[in-house]
């Protein structure tokens, strides 16, 4: 079939496709007389795919002039799918069109599906909103494939499961009530509204053809009405499609396989059902004037043309390859292919070949990849040299600082100014509550250590006010001064004002279920105060930059599409907003760098660069996976006459093609990926197959750019981590010392250095659950005024004074999330399990103490040490013997490691009451004397599913006590020596547990290398 009255050209791959339609239109407007007598170029019009084309296409002709000056032709978008708006000549268009409703914004479609969808299926309103993106999405796919919403209807759902009939149901959101709502609004989708317009333009050309020349240039014709209209501007007597990479070497059997749904992957698909649109063949398609390939170009094609043929003729490959063979290296010449060990490899190596470009003076590297993770890597790796680029691809807007902030606000917020939210926000670099940036950090992290380690205070800013109130209650700890103390914290009341003032709008506005548009006011005022310094307004210092007007514009938007949402829940506000602007992308205005760019493979379509990096080429990620929509099953795609989702990737190949032909053209890919095997991209195993089978030599060593990426970052001499060995002066060693300190100097010295020698001391976590950090200074406190209250019998209601007791210790601690609900129910077993055990216990006892604190000098040491020590409680009998007993709410010891000197706490506790250690309780009034200790026993007190557990250690000689205090003597001795080191963790039972100072002490360097000699 010939199609004489069609005008049509390709450019080959790897052309320069932008440079060659600029330098050829400046060259010769009549294109080698086949538009003789066109009128000027100013007159042309010249439709591109993309907005981002038009601006360099706009640049193209500038370089292509020689920098004189000229007036450009008219250079329009199309209005490809990554488009929200059409822009075409309006001359000539009919009324119907330009009076077309405007297309609703897509931020106001999504929050009224959103609606929809709660009402439909009774689903929450905000967590409908990412329902309402997908459903958004699926619309825009089927208007712009040119399917029929109302043939939804006509599928039979008795051939579909039953969950296919339950999402056909559901369906009818967009088949019946959408409709009405944009019928009542007075608004249509823009999809809808940019085929209308489209097919408008074709039918004003096509009955008035413009005077000028009008040429569509490197659309694939994927949206149905594109194709009508470059149909008409092929046969318009001044028109031409120029379509982009035409494959005119591929035979024609395999041409010919390529059209059924089955071949949507191949990279050719597009361009077959374009062709067949327009009603040509391939042989109606001439080369664009100038754009012949180099005889390397020209090989270079042929070589991926077979390398993707059709999979239904790939036993072509054993004659075509013969014939190739002679020129595989001419074709091969300028391709690279580089596997690197990880992604961070991966990255370094195209950082390192895009900064070698600028070696060669007005060479031009371009990295395209589809993955922007790794374009961030290469981006912050080129850093290193000062070179800043931008991705093209674009970062997502709730990424940037404007909006982080934003979020960071709304969650401080809803989550009641808990510590770890309330932190994160204030320490983000725009908080300041209008005092200076660096000051009120600094105020803000002596609050965290004074009110927020540690168990969560009470909700909202009174809870800090609580907690202050408590601190200014406590008593004063030794060499504190009480002056400066409250000082300190009537600063800490001051800016917990400021900063209750800045977020009042926001408070206010959450009290309640309201509108979504007050709360986003509400949301950017107090923002707005939080970010204003001393010096700066929060409005000037939140909105600037790239960053603050892409924020300040969805914040503008998002306000005006909120009343189209109605009400919300206060809590649920920060997810609303944090789900609306993560689907929002952020992409530069400009290039850093004139010559290295980073490209997504859309943004690089009819781009070209000097160098040409192909980046992540693993399947999955280059190309995607051909995900099923949720919506519809193929067989209900293919019935609705959707394209299957494999034309995707049929797209993302041509892109791959395209980039792949470029003269000097390098692909890349991770063998891992966060630690993962990769499978390589289906096209890196085709062109690897065909070089293998033209029995070509990779050219040269690829591996050499990773290589040298990992020789950036290694040092000249690498040092063998060692463990620390700390040996302070004698002076400086401690001379008083707890008994449960022993134990540390027993498992872990280093610990005993860092505390006690360097003064560092172990901060509480954040948000500290009270089992962890209250639990048992709680029960100890209930079980000491117990045991103060009845030191020698009980009393009749034995459980009801202990809960009495427990009450009144609990009081203080219930305003604490969690303490109310798990720890007092819990009390009440151990309150219960503690009275049946004291019946039996107290038989024989003479007295109890609650919270006996001992002290001895070990004056058997050069440089005398002294020992104190807390026993929870002391029991003496009536036989004069003592039971020392110790109340955990944690893991007990076993009776072997108290035997052995591991667990020596009570041993050296029946020490100190050996010698008359605890002289501070009395009996009768005189001194408690010296007494040996009969048992040791530790009481496990959890509440739980078993409220208590009893472990007894006998020492009825005290030979025990004695054995423990004398390697004590032994151990301290030790370390009288200067050279006795601190070490880390020197005994290898104790090394599954996780030590305060190990960071500190690098455990993991030097235990991984070796170094557990000792």
């Amino acid at each position: 079939m010939r199609a004489d009255s069609l005008t049509l050209f390709s450019m080959p791959p790897g052309t320069p496709f932008l440079e060659r339609l600029a330098s050829a239109l400046v060259a010769d407007i009549s294109l080698g007389g086949r538009f003789a007598g066109a009128p000027e170029l100013a007159e042309a019009t010249i439709l591109l795919p993309t907005r981002r084309a038009v601006r360099a296409l706009g640049d193209a002709f500038l370089r292509a002039g020689g920098g004189a000056a000229m007036v450009l032709p008219a250079i329009r978008a199309l209005g490809d799918v990554d488009e929200e708006e059409l822009v075409l000549d309006p001359a000539g268009l009919g009324a119907e069109a330009l009076d077309l409703p405007p297309a609703m914004p897509a931020l106001e479609r999504q929050l009224r599906l959103a609606r929809m969808i709660a009402a439909e299926g009774g689903e929450d309103e905000v967590r409908a909103l990412g329902l309402a993106a997908d459903l958004g999405r699926f619309l825009d796919m089927v208007l712009t494939e040119g399917a029929d919403m109302t043939q939804l209807a006509s599928l039979v759902p008795q051939e579909f499961a039953d969950h296919w009939q339950i999402t056909l149901d559901f369906l009818k959101v967009l088949t019946a009530r959408w409709p009405e709502e944009l019928a009542r609004l007075g608004y249509m989708e823009q999809a809808e509204r940019r085929n209308h317009l489209l097919r408008a333009q074709a039918a004003a050309w096509e009955s008035a053809p413009p005077r000028g020349l009008v040429i569509a240039a490197g659309s694939t014709g994927s949206i149905p009405a594109t194709a009508e209209l470059l149909r008409v501007v092929a046969r318009l007597p001044l028109g031409a499609v120029l379509l982009p990479g035409l494959d005119l070497d591929l035979d024609e059997a395999s041409w010919n396989a390529i059209g059924d749904p089955g071949t949507a992957s191949h990279p050719q698909y597009g361009l077959k059902k374009l062709l067949a649109h327009l009603r040509a063949e391939r042989a109606d398609v001439e080369l664009w004037p100038g754009a012949a390939s180099a005889a390397r170009g020209a090989m270079r094609a042929k070589i991926m043309s077979e390398a993707l043929r059709p999979a239904e003729t790939t036993e072509k490959w054993l004659f075509r390859l013969y014939d190739l063979k002679g020129h595989a290296a001419e074709g091969f010449s300028g391709l690279t292919m580089m596997e690197a060990p990880g992604e961070r490899d991966e990255a370094g190596a195209i950082a390192l070949m895009m900064r070698d470009a600028l070696e060669t003076p007005e060479k031009t590297a371009a990295l395209v990849t589809p993955d922007r993770k790794l374009a961030r890597r290469v981006a912050m790796e080129l850093r290193r040299w000062n070179v800043e680029v931008n991705d093209s691809g674009g970062e997502p807007l709730r990424n940037t600082a404007p909006v982080a902030f934003l979020r960071l606000v709304a969650e401080m917020v809803a989550e009641e100014f808990a510590p770890v939210p309330f932190l994160a926000c204030l320490k983000h670099p725009l908080a300041a509550a209008g005092s200076d940036p660096a000051s009120f950090r600094a105020e803000l992290r002596a609050i965290e250590k004074a009110l927020l380690r540690g168990p969560r205070p009470a909700p909202g800013l009174a809870g800090l006010r609580t907690a202050c109130e408590a601190m200014r209650k406590e008593e004063l700890r030794e060499g504190d001064d009480p002056t400066r103390k409250e000082a300190r914290l009537q600063r800490f009341e001051k800016l917990i004002g400021r900063i209750e003032r800045c977020v009042a709008p926001l408070v206010d506005a959450m009290k309640a279920r309201r509108e979504a548009a007050s709360l986003v006011l509400a949301h950017a005022e107090a923002a707005e105060h939080l970010a204003a310094t001393a010096e700066e307004k929060g409005v000037a210092r939140l909105w600037k930059g790239e960053a603050g007007e892409a924020a300040s514009d969805f914040i503008r938007e998002l306000a005006e599409a909120a009343p189209a949402f109605g009400e919300i829940e206060p809590g649920a506000y920060a997810y609303f907003f944090d789900e609306l602007s993560s689907a929002r992308v952020l992409r530069p205005r400009w290039g850093a760098h004139p010559r290295l760019f980073i490209w997504g493979p859309l943004e690089a379509r009819l781009q070209h660069a000097d160098r040409m990096i192909l980046g992540g080429l693993n399947e999955g990620t280059w190309p995607a996976e051909a995900n099923i929509d949720p919506w519809l099953n193929r067989p209900m795609r293919a019935a609705m006459g959707l394209e299957p989702p494999e034309r995707r990737i049929g797209l993302a190949a041509h892109d791959f093609v395209e980039g792949a032909s470029a003269p000097e053209a390098i692909l890349t890919r991770a063998l891992k990926v966060e630690g993962a095997p990769t499978v390589a991209s289906r096209w890196w195993l085709r062109l690897e197959s065909i070089r293998n089978g033209l029995g070509h030599e990779a050219n040269g060593d690829a591996s050499r750019w990773w290589k040298w990426a990992q020789e950036i970052d290694r040092p000249e001499k690498i040092l063998d981590p060692v463990r620390p060995r700390p040996m302070p002066p004698l002076d400086a060693r401690p001379r008083r010392l707890s008994v449960t300190e022993i134990e540390t100097l027993i498992r872990d010295p280093y610990s005993i250095y860092a505390r006690r020698i360097l003064k560092l001391p172990v901060l509480d976590p954040l948000d500290a659950d009270i089992a962890a950090a209250e639990r048992g200074n709680i029960i100890h406190e209930a079980l000491e005024r117990f045991v103060d209250a009845y030191p020698d019998s009980l009393p009749d209601d034995a459980f009801g004074k202990l809960i009495a007791i427990g009450e009144e210790v609990f009081a203080a601690a219930l305003d604490r999330p969690g303490v109310a609900a798990f720890w007092w129910p819990r009390f009440k077993r151990i309150a219960r399990w503690i009275v049946e055990h004291e019946r039996e216990e107290r038989e024989g006892l003479r007295r109890a103490w609650a919270e006996a604190r001992g002290e001895i000098s070990i004056g058997e040491l050069a440089y005398p040490v002294t020992l104190v020590g807390k026993a929870d409680r002391i029991d003496l009998r009536v036989d004069g013997a003592l039971d020392i007993i110790d109340y955990k709410t944690g893991v007990l010891p076993s009776v072997k490691q108290v035997e052995i000197g591991l667990a020596p706490q009570l041993p050296l506790e029946a020490a100190m009451a050996a010698r008359g250690g605890f002289r501070e309780k009395s009996v009768d009034g005189a001194p408690l004397p010296s007494a040996r200790t009969g048992r040791m026993i530790y009481l496990r007190l959890t509440g739980g599913e078993t409220a208590g557990e009893v472990r007894t250690v006998p020492d009825e000689g005290g030979d025990l006590a004695e054995a423990t205090y004398g390697w004590l003597v032994d151990l301290l001795r030790q370390y009288e020596d200067v050279k006795t080191p601190y070490l880390s963790r020197p005994r290898p039972m104790f090394w599954g547990r996780y030590g305060d100072y190990d960071h500190l002490a690098r455990v993991k360097e030097w235990s991984s290398a070796g170094d557990d000699a000792e």
